[in-house]
């Protein structure tokens, strides 16, 4: 009687031990953050080089019953530059080669707003014409772990 226990306490072990392993290489449990957006590509149309920079505020919302973490904030081009506000709290701004250790948290049912401002006269003379500038968040919803906005416009001098 005494080895069946054993054996039984060896196959429970090695299944807990096992369901531990695949949580923890999966990331651990699952999240309940949802990010929502009702809009991702922006047209500004004609952009004067010597208006002075141009701006556009996209939404984020979490629909889900979790934090939802928005990271890794990222823009295309350097002329193009972008920040997080949550509630009244601004995030660094971001551009092409931003650092990573940021991470903005939106509560359940709340949303952060992402702005976007593009320096039309960062390029110079030459940097007149059709752009296509695109701006990535990654989040911790497993169903939509990055997004990605895309705004265009046609530079003039």
């Amino acid at each position: 009687m005494t080895e069946k226990k054993i054996i039984i306490s060896i196959v429970i072990f090695t299944i807990l031990l096992l369901f531990g392993g695949v949580l923890l290489l999966s990331g651990g449990s699952p999240t309940n953050a949802k990010a929502g957006v009702d809009q991702l590509n922006f047209d500004w149309g004609q952009i004067d080089m010597k208006g002075g920079n141009v701006s556009k505020t996209f939404t984020i919302k979490n629909t889900g019953t979790d934090i939802l973490q928005l990271t890794k904030i990222r823009t295309s081009c350097h002329c193009t530059k972008a920040q997080i506000k949550i509630g009244e709290t601004l995030s660094p701004y971001f551009g092409m080669n931003s650092s990573f250790s940021w991470v903005g948290d939106v509560p359940p049912q709340k949303e952060a707003q992402l702005e976007v401002i593009f320096d039309p006269a960062y390029h110079g003379p030459s940097g007149v014409g059709p752009i296509n500038r695109l701006v990535s968040v990654e989040t911790n919803d497993t169903k939509n772990s990055r997004i990605e906005f895309s705004l265009t416009g046609t530079v003039f001098k």
